[in-house]
């Protein structure tokens, strides 16, 4: 019996197959394992009373502070911060693996970077802002947008789950509380929307067919 390669390679992202449903529950235990570890970072920065948040975290306009675009992430002020981030930090990062390993991490890093560079550009002086929540919301932005550049009654399916969940927290992209780095927030939304165009999967059922294995659109 002859299979099309193309189809068997886009099994992982037709709903309903059994290696859609494998990617997204292997998806969904590497964001339930990311998650100990930032506890596992944060415990130890309270046992050691090393003030990682404060020595790591960004600090706007100030060069000594630009490292923390890729350490702020990991770091939290306190359990109750970084509780409040797992839940979806798990299950919007879930969704976001479940389309491959190599389009999360570049994803990822592009909104880490895009996130923390606009907050070391427009935060307030003096600050220091750390957390996952910058990530968080490049993940919504991501989802997002990929519902409209791929096209796929699945990723539709996705923002309407991610709508119903998390729509109201875009109020965070707003100046509501001055504790709460919105600029984060907002960068890391238009990081993720940028995430999903430029790491979009390119169909091999539009425009002919597709010979690359790759889920990237890397130059």
């Amino acid at each position: 019996m002859a299979f099309d390669a193309h189809s068997r390679g886009d099994e992982p992202y037709r709903f309903g197959t059994e290696a859609f449903y494998a990617a997204l529950g292997r998806a969904f235990v590497g964001m339930c394992a990311v998650v100990p570890l930032l506890f596992l970072i944060e415990a130890l920065d309270v046992w050691l009373g090393a003030g990682f948040d404060v020595t790591a975290g960004i600090i706007p306009h100030r060069t000594d502070g630009l490292d923390g675009i890729f350490f702020g992430p990991f770091l939290h002020h306190g359990f109750d911060h970084l509780y409040s981030n797992s839940v979806p930090l798990i299950l919007l990062g879930t969704f976001v693996l479940a389309a491959g390993v190599r389009r999360f991490l570049y994803s990822t890093l592009l909104i880490m970077f895009v996130s923390g560079l606009g907050v070391w550009f427009t935060g307030e002086p003096g600050s220091v802002v750390v957390g996952a929540s910058g990530v968080i919301f490049g993940y919504l932005g991501m989802l997002l947008m990929r519902g409209i550049v791929e096209r796929s009654w699945w990723n539709f399916a996705v923002v309407l789950l991610v709508g119903l969940l998390y729509g109201w927290q875009l109020i965070g992209i707003f100046p509501t509380d001055e504790r709460i780095s919105w600029q984060g927030h907002l960068f890391g939304l238009l990081g993720g929307l940028v995430a999903a165009i430029l790491f979009r999967r390119r169909s091999p059922y539009r425009g002919g067919p597709d010979h690359s294995d790759s889920t990237l659109t890397l130059p």
